[in-house]
């Protein structure tokens, strides 16, 4: 790492990038990046969300991005608010969508996405309050876990793989944004919580999945 910053890309297509949210490299080494489809001023003016945030128009993306060449891909478009990104241990593509609490998974054939999305799961309570609220940043486990941090839920809600509600892990703070697991063996998961500014940590039952790499997979498993 030299300390250098690049710009890869800033649009696709023509279609510049509104609210570049979160990313994670694929099995084919490419990057994946969701676009919450808003700009921030229009939905919290002055850091402010708006009480009618949800008559708001949001065209929240999922694009796909070769970082060697540049070349920008829309895999996706409609959703309210894209958050949350990652690839499951079945190499599905899974994404969020923050406004509906709902998780969508994308199928893989061959070495590309393929088909739209379809319903995994969701994470709001039945008994959530009114409010802002909905999934954030996301992580898998080794045994097929989804750990969802849920922003105004003050929780990290975990989905087995057939996509219910297992576990409800409650932060500290309501307004827990992303999650990380520890190095292998530890256990642990950290937690980012922005109402008190602070990380918490708990102890899970398995590590965390192993991220891909921004290499090919064969060029992986080559390696």
């Amino acid at each position: 790492m030299e300390g250098k910053a690049e710009v890869v890309a800033t649009a696709s297509n023509g279609e510049k990038f509104l609210f570049p949210n979160d990313l994670c490299f694929g099995p084919d080494g490419a990057l994946y990046l969701t676009d919450s489809g808003v700009f921030i001023d229009e939905f919290a003016p002055n850091n402010q969300i708006r009480a009618d945030y949800m008559k708001v128009r949001y065209d929240g993306r999922v694009y796909r991005i070769d970082v060697s060449s540049g070349e920008v891909t829309k895999l996706d478009s409609g959703i309210k608010f894209t958050n949350g990104i990652a690839f499951g241990p079945d190499r599905l593509l899974y994404v969020n969508e923050t406004l509906t609490g709902n998780i969508y998974s994308y199928a893989w054939r061959g070495d590309e996405i393929a088909g739209p999305r379809t319903l995994f799961g969701n994470v709001i309570r039945p008994d959530a309050p009114p409010g802002w609220k909905g999934p954030d940043g996301m992580a898998f486990s080794t045994d097929g876990k989804l750990y969802v941090a849920v922003f105004g839920q003050k929780d990290v809600t975990v989905l087995g793989g057939n996509g219910r509600v297992v576990e409800r892990i409650e932060m500290r703070g309501k307004l827990p944004t992303n999650v990380a697991f520890a190095s292998p063996g530890q256990k642990r998961l950290h937690i980012t919580e922005y109402e008190f500014g602070q990380m918490e940590t708990v102890e899970v039952a398995s590590d965390g999945l192993a991220l891909w790499d921004g290499l090919p997979a064969s060029a992986a498993q080559a390696s």
